[in-house]
């Protein structure tokens, strides 16, 4: 573990120790918001929340194991040591910086409108093939997550890959200006946070500001398919990645296997090689390349890299598939934007049966938002989608363009079945109702629709014997 001390923090963050003086050295091994997670020698930081103050749980956390706490005010009958600053979390952020520049390791950035969080996991199977890899957990990849995320490093970590994601200009190079990535990996500039970034060039110069922060050596991993990540003009290295013959690294031949995986080809300067990627949808193969091109610059060999692939495991929530007793459930209801719904609606397409698609509002849109909504509809039309169920108010457009196009794109079929819900409540009650033993139901919304809430529905409709 790299040195760090309630003594260092006071003194990198201007902040007053306040505590024993022999508690000053004391070793802090990583750091934690929740006093529920914290492990012993963890530094605690206290945030004030909308619903919760963080300081009122400090001498839980000290209870608890904690070495220290961060803090913004006088902690009564403190039962160690803390340091007091103005602001917890610009505080943490400096000493996440901070910390990140004792580690002489390669540093592996992640952002993207889609796909990067699975990116991320794809990129960290592949290399754990040969390293010990540090890398984002859960969705900590914002102004506190990433501090927190590398206070995680240890001297055993060989690689660290961070997942960065912004909402509006500027969050990118608070990002950075942490990370210092040696390798910054694009996905894909998509429909994501419109409201904020205006249009695809504000989403792209968001991202881009990591760039400031690289050094001369550093390199970019771009998708070469995305049309603005392909004619941007970086300083540094770059190494393309995707379909196109074009790209540096690219997949060809993908074929998919039902829900168990999907089998490609990784086609380089250094030669191709066979994967086989144990995961359900054929967009996640577009990410696969990406993986490859990091192994093969960290001085992996194709058969390592191949190996990492059988390692890949998908995300909660991210096009996980759950076999049931009678239904396919795709659980993909952690976020949503129009790519990601178009590229889920894709995949289960391919699937054999028949398909339902219980669909949510995209949140951060912009003006745009009703078109994007019906357009989204309109595509599951097109991909064959037999049952819409929709719930939202933005997800009332998904459900009109679907029931625009349905019948034109399915001539001679039964027409398609499409239904809007008010409520959630109106969802969950009438949702069994909707599914037949043997379906594939995919379920997708934003987060903020809480449509995690359908699952055990679902669940529980695939123990029925009917």
């Amino acid at each position: 573990m790299k040195t760090l001390t309630p003594q260092k923090i006071a003194e990198i963050t201007g902040g007053e120790y306040i505590g024993n003086d022999n508690d000053r050295n004391k070793s802090i091994t990583g750091a934690v918001r929740d006093n529920r997670d914290v492990k012993q020698g963890n530094l605690f930081v206290c945030i004030r929340g909308a619903r919760v103050d963080g300081h009122e749980f400090a001498n839980s956390a000290f209870n608890a194991g904690a070495a220290c706490c961060l803090t913004e005010q006088i902690i009564p009958d403190a039962k160690g040591p803390y340091v007091i600053v103005d602001s917890t979390l610009e505080a943490i952020k400096i000493i996440g910086e901070y910390y990140r520049s004792l580690f002489d390791i390669p540093v592996i950035g992640i952002t993207g409108s889609v796909g990067k969080t699975t990116a991320k996991e794809i990129i960290a199977a592949v290399l754990s093939e040969k390293f010990n890899v540090l890398k984002t957990e859960m969705n900590l990849n914002n102004e506190l997550g990433v501090p927190l995320t590398l206070l995680s490093l240890t001297e055993k970590h060989d690689v660290a890959i961070i997942e960065m994601g912004i909402r509006d200009f500027g969050d990118m190079s608070v990002l950075a200006q942490m990370v210092h990535p040696d390798i910054f990996v694009m996905t894909k500039i998509g429909y994501s946070h419109i409201l904020e970034l205006k249009d695809l060039q504000g989403v792209l110069k968001a991202k881009t500001e990591a760039f400031a922060y690289m050094k001369p050596n550093g390199i970019a991993v771009m998708n070469g398919d995305d049309e603005l990540l392909r004619s941007y003009e970086t300083k540094i290295r770059t190494l393309t990645f995707g379909l196109e013959k074009h790209n540096n690294v690219r997949v060809t031949d993908i074929r998919t296997n039902g829900i168990a995986s999907i089998d490609f080809d990784i086609v380089s300067e250094k030669g191709s090689f066979h994967v086989n990627l144990p995961a359900y949808g054929s967009h996640l193969a577009a990410l696969a390349p990406a993986a490859a091109a990091i192994g093969q610059l960290l001085g992996m060999t194709n058969e390592e890299i191949q190996k990492g692939f059988a390692l890949f495991a998908p995300v909660e929530g991210r096009s996980n598939v759950k076999k049931l007793n009678n239904i396919t459930l795709i659980d993909d209801c952690y976020n949503a934007n129009p790519n990601s719904v178009k590229a889920a609606l894709t995949s289960i397409s391919a699937l054999p049966g028949r398909h339902v698609a219980v669909l949510g509002d995209m949140f951060n849109l912009g003006e745009h938002s009703e078109q994007m909504h019906r357009e989204v509809g309109i595509f599951a039309a097109e991909c064959d989608i037999d049952t819409m169920l929709c719930h939202g108010e933005l997800a009332r457009f998904i459900y009109e363009g679907f029931k625009s196009a349905a019948v034109k794109t399915a001539p001679g079929k039964n027409e398609p079945q499409a239904k809007h819900y008010t409520s959630m409540n109106e969802l969950i009650e009438k949702l069994p109702d909707e599914i037949k033993k043997g379906d594939t139901v995919l379920v997708k919304a934003s987060r903020g629709m809480h449509f995690e809430k359908l699952l055990p529905v679902i669940i529980k409709r695939s123990e029925s014997p009917d």
